[in-house]
């Protein structure tokens, strides 16, 4: 099947997940538990995957360009960025709070 213009790039190396400031400081702030289950998510299905958008949720309105990805009531918001292969983690939080911003 041809790729169309729309479809992400092929990749053949893991995407690098990193934590904006913010976020790192929000995932601190979590109880340990649910702090390993965040990470264990990033490291065993974000930077193995050649595409980062299966898992997610593309976010809409004043955060769209962004994407949103579950871990049990936890929401974390990430922008995805091609040229660097990086998914960078914009915001950690309870899915009751994390879209007040």
């Amino acid at each position: 099947m041809a790729q169309t213009s729309d479809d992400p790039p092929k990749r053949d190396k893991a995407w690098a997940v990193e934590f904006d400031d913010r976020a790192r400081r929000e995932l601190r702030k979590l109880d340990a538990k649910i702090q390993q289950a965040i990470l264990r998510y990033l490291r065993s299905r974000i930077a193995v995957t050649e595409d980062p958008r299966r898992f997610g949720k593309p976010l809409r309105r004043n955060l769209a360009g962004l994407w949103r990805y579950r871990v049990e009531d936890y929401r974390l918001i990430c922008r995805i960025e091609e040229t660097r292969v990086v998914v960078l983690v914009l915001q950690v939080g309870h899915r009751r709070e994390v879209y007040e911003d």
